[in-house]
């Protein structure tokens, strides 16, 4: 395993307005860039996930992103607490001070970081899950003439308004605990960061998962135990600030969203050169097939490959899902 490095941009202008007097986006690379430097794969991190957590569930031995044959980047998402974030920025810009980030400007930073610190011209493919698909989709959008192929794992190129709701459901469980103060808490707001967590339970997963017991795999006799062993201690583990940071950047997904495409969404897919595999998943209730296909159908050389999976949103972390995954992946990095 290689050591994690940085990044560090100094007077980093956002998109939104305003900067940060020092960003610093952490990332590894795993695998061997070829003679060609044309096997280079970029895998960006999704919500709460870090660089570690793109290399256990996405690549691997055997796996379609095996870093026997590729050189892998593996970036973390601004506000993921390994990468500049509320919970380890200085101030003025500490806690609830963080400014308002977005997918423009996390792969800005990857460009960066891909041209001037790796030296390279182009990306054989650009893939990643939840946010990370996200990105993928902005990477294709905005950086179209380096991306040769883009696949898109249980994301989307602009986020819905029912996702939105979902959204908003985990930012009033933080807010309205009084321990949050408006984001300057001096002790974590546990009750705020309990509600979330079963939330994200909720919508996490589907009911054919509760419904066939699924949760049994992690221990747990019922629902509630689930969400007591698994999503609660994962939750209280993260910092409520980069929660809320990261979900404005989800929420506020969209690539046609920059002078380039002025808001014409159908313009920014058409204008993805990208061969593209759009993968959905059937019972995922954040990014629906519906979305999928009509990204698919506007984005030129592009096809949307439904995962079918109890697991919803979470089919990536799934092993019994990962088959169909590097099923499409392999169709790209082999083309």
């Amino acid at each position: 395993m290689t050591e994690l490095s940085y990044l560090d941009v100094p007077n980093f202008m956002l998109q939104k307005g305003g900067f940060l007097p020092h960003v610093r986006m952490a990332y590894r690379t795993i695998g061997t860039l070829n003679a060609a430097r044309d096997n280079a794969v970029l895998v960006p991190s999704w919500y709460t996930g870090t660089e570690a957590d793109s290399e256990a569930y996405l690549t691997g031995k055997d796996r379609a992103l095996d870093p026997a044959k590729y050189f892998i980047i593996l970036t973390n998402l601004l506000a993921n607490g390994v990468s500049s974030s509320p919970s380890n920025t200085a101030a003025p810009f500490e806690m609830g001070r963080f400014p308002k980030i977005t997918l423009h400007d996390n792969v800005s930073l990857q460009h960066k970081l891909v041209t001037e610190t790796l030296g390279l011209d182009s990306l054989r493919l650009v893939t990643g899950w939840s946010m990370g698909a996200c990105q993928a989709y902005q990477w294709a959008a905005q950086y179209p003439d380096m991306v040769r192929a883009c696949a898109p794992i249980a994301g989307s190129a602009k986020t819905a308004s029912y996702n939105k709701v979902f959204l908003l459901s985990l930012r009033r469980a933080l807010e309205l605990d009084a321990a949050f103060n408006a984001g300057f808490y001096d002790r974590p707001p546990i009750g705020g960061l309990r509600a979330f967590a079963s939330i994200y339970a909720g919508w996490g997963l589907s009911e054919p998962f509760y419904r066939n017991a699924a949760f049994a795999d992690f221990s747990a006799h019922d629902h509630e135990e689930f969400v007591a062993y698994f999503w609660e201690p994962f939750f209280q583990k993260c910092d409520a600030n980069d929660l809320l940071s990261q979900l404005w950047t989800w929420e506020k997904g969209d690539i046609s969203d920059n002078p380039v495409y002025r808001g014409d969404y159908v313009a920014a897919l058409k204008a993805i050169k990208a061969r593209t595999i759009i993968m959905p998943v059937d019972l995922d209730r954040y990014f629906p097939p519906q979305d999928a296909q009509f990204e698919a159908e506007h984005i030129p050389n592009a096809e949307c490959r439904v995962i079918r999976s109890d697991w919803g949103h979470m089919a990536p972390m799934n092993p019994s899902d990962s088959p169909t995954i590097d099923a499409a992946l392999r169709t790209l990095l082999e083309e």
